[in-house]
């Protein structure tokens, strides 16, 4: 199957999902952004409960008490959300700007956040390998997008 051909086919799964007349790419930024907002509070809220009301409200100067693995895996989702989430906005504000917006953002931006919200619950859980590939998916998806910036339209 030739990349075309791909695209066509991946466009037909998803044909593009939009909120309140917003493009698609712009819908799956505002979704990204409530996803990250969502997972810095479950974190927060998960791992500030367990270190205590002393050391939340404190200067914090000492390393942070432990907390279960399930609030330190939350912790670390976010943070994995937050290095790939400024790339993912950079891009599909570039894409606009530069009027690119087409089938690769279309599609890498819807791939992009349903590989993060899955990816979330994958890692919270501790789901080894199957974890790590939606992070792949949500890579391509990223890629995705990028990648319509440097060709004239899919």
């Amino acid at each position: 199957m030739d990349f075309d051909a791909w695209i066509e086919a991946v466009h037909k799964a998803l044909p593009g999902f939009t909120f309140a007349g917003l493009p698609t790419e712009f819908t799956m930024l505002a979704f990204a952004i409530i996803l990250g907002l969502f997972q810095l509070l479950v974190a927060a809220r998960t791992g500030n409960s367990q270190r205590g009301i002393a050391w939340n409200v404190g200067p914090r100067d000492q390393p942070p008490p432990p907390v279960s693995a399930v609030a330190a895996r939350m912790e670390r989702a976010y943070r994995n959300f937050m290095e790939t989430f400024p790339f993912f906005a950079a891009a599909i504000l570039a894409a606009h700007a530069t009027n690119r917006f087409s089938d690769l953002t279309l599609i890498g931006s819807q791939v992009y956040l349903i590989a993060r919200v899955i990816y979330w619950p994958l890692y919270t859980a501790g789901v080894p390998v199957i974890r790590t590939l939606t992070w792949l998916v949500s890579i391509i998806g990223l890629l995705l997008v990028i990648s319509a910036l440097f060709v004239g339209g899919a």
